[in-house]
């Protein structure tokens, strides 16, 4: 639509998630070969999955720079983009894994 590669982050929220869900998903996404570091945020209503630069960069969630933070990134720096596309791919894939093991216990 742009023209251009976007930094990839992800958000959902839990009605009541399950104990460990926050550090099983942190666990698994550092267990992976990613090119970028990534972050779960989960200090607000909704959980955000995101590379942890943004983070850094937006000095958090809450600061009204996070969508200008963003925006850069996407502009400016396409090669780290697609590396977090690239993880993002993987990271998803592995959330997928994880949510099929749940849906198997009994």
């Amino acid at each position: 639509m742009y023209g251009y590669f976007q930094v990839p982050y992800m958000g959902w929220r839990y009605t009541s998630p399950r104990e460990g869900i926050a550090q099983l998903v942190e666990d698994s996404v550092s267990k992976l070969p990613t090119q970028v570091e990534w972050s779960l945020d989960t200090t607000r209503r909704n959980w955000i999955l995101l590379p942890t630069r943004i983070l850094r960069e937006a000095q958090g969630l809450a600061d009204p720079a996070f969508s200008e933070v963003v925006d850069h990134i996407n502009v400016h720096d396409q090669e780290f983009c697609l590396k977090a596309l690239s993880d993002f791919r993987l990271i998803i894939m592995r959330l997928q894994q994880i949510e099929d093991s749940w849906d198997e216990r009994p």
